[in-house]
């Protein structure tokens, strides 16, 4: 069984390798034909809620997040999923989920005061644990990220000025407010946007990103010790407007990373909507082709230097060259995308819409 799995797996990966060759060497229209092009397969959630929380464990095992307090789970690849939400939780906006395996996550939910919560699950959302609720009624957080199994970082709006930082130490079972005395001040009216789970995104087991939006300028502040210390940099995507800034970041090593985001109204232009590092996040570089037009999510391709996705309302876009350069792929909503290490790579956003990539 180990070696029938090492080769799908070895098949998998040639099979997306020889279709993002085949959509970077030439038009894309003339390679359709010639050779396979990796697509999003659509699945039956079974739900209309909007679901911007996803971690992909596999190709087998996926979790979904979503209003209505509404969690999913598939094992077999989206054949099947199934409602594993907490009890007493359809009053909950689900906004990111991380899960360390086919029976542990932990999920958070956005809101102002209370309605920010984080749970925690052990038997694959059988049962749910609250291991979080905040009672400071100017906190509003956005999005979570893991280092590992065991330490993790969920983020709020700026408190008295400052992004507010929660560190786990225990996979998620309890909380801690960190001090934020190593946190940079925040512009006027600068947030995170709840819109993918990926404006807090981990690289490592000490560095971690945090995106920003709604201030002067976008921003995307790094940490080096677990969010004890952050510094901040300016990004050329837009900014200056509450609708507008860095949504999403992918890091596949702790100095290459990509932004994505825009003006998410859907009748402004989003210029300049992604962006490139290879310093670690010090400086940013602006796509010299960027995707069309708002993106939400982003995420590297495993086993490549080069290859990424992107997602938005309006489609999905790919990039052979580290970001540098984006193409149209697909033309289906999508509000965030996530891969595991077996190329098993899913998307997932409004009205129940749920797919998986198919090299």
């Amino acid at each position: 069984m180990g070696n029938t799995r090492r080769t799908g797996r070895t098949l998998a990966v040639g099979l997306c390798a020889v279709a993002l060759a085949a959509l970077s060497a030439a038009p894309a229209q003339a390679h359709r034909a010639q050779r396979p092009v990796p697509h999003w397969q659509l699945q039956d959630s079974g739900t209309d809620v909007r679901f911007r929380g996803l971690s992909a464990v596999s190709r087998d095992t996926a979790w979904l997040a979503g209003s209505k307090g509404t969690v999913l789970r598939t094992t077999d690849g989206g054949a099947h999923w199934r409602n594993v939400s907490p009890a007493a939780s359809a009053d909950l906006e689900f906004r990111d989920v991380e899960a360390l395996d086919a029976r542990h996550a932990v999920v958070l939910a956005i809101g102002e005061g209370q309605a920010s919560r984080v749970l925690r699950t052990d038997d694959g959302g059988a049962t749910w644990t609250e291991a979080f609720r905040n009672t400071d009624a100017k906190a509003f957080y956005d999005c979570l990220t893991f280092f590992d199994r065991r330490h993790g970082l969920a983020v709020s709006d700026p408190v008295d000025g400052r992004f507010r930082v929660l560190s786990t130490s225990d996979g998620g079972r309890s909380w801690t407010v960190l001090p934020s005395a190593g946190m940079p001040a925040a512009q006027d009216g600068e947030a995170g946007f709840a819109a993918s789970g990926q404006c807090l995104v981990a690289s490592g087991p000490h560095d971690v990103w945090l995106a920003t939006g709604g201030g002067a300028r976008a921003r995307v502040l790094h940490s080096a010790d677990r969010g004890l210390t952050w510094t901040a940099a300016d990004t050329p995507v837009p900014a200056g407007d509450p609708a507008r800034g860095v949504f999403a970041l992918a890091f596949r090593d702790r100095t290459h990373g990509l932004a994505v985001g825009g003006d998410y109204r859907a009748d402004r232009p989003s210029p300049r909507a992604a962006a490139v590092t290879r310093d670690g996040g010090h400086t940013w570089t602006p796509a010299a082709k960027p995707p069309p037009a708002y993106r939400s999510g982003v995420t590297w391709l495993p086993h490549s230097r080069v290859a990424a996705l992107a997602v938005g309302p309006t489609g999905t876009d790919l990039t052979t060259d580290g970001g540098r350069t984006w193409q149209t792929l697909d033309n289906g909503s999508y509000d965030t995308v996530d891969c595991a290490p077996d190329l098993g790579c899913w998307a997932s956003g409004e009205k129940g819409r749920v797919a998986r990539l198919e090299p």
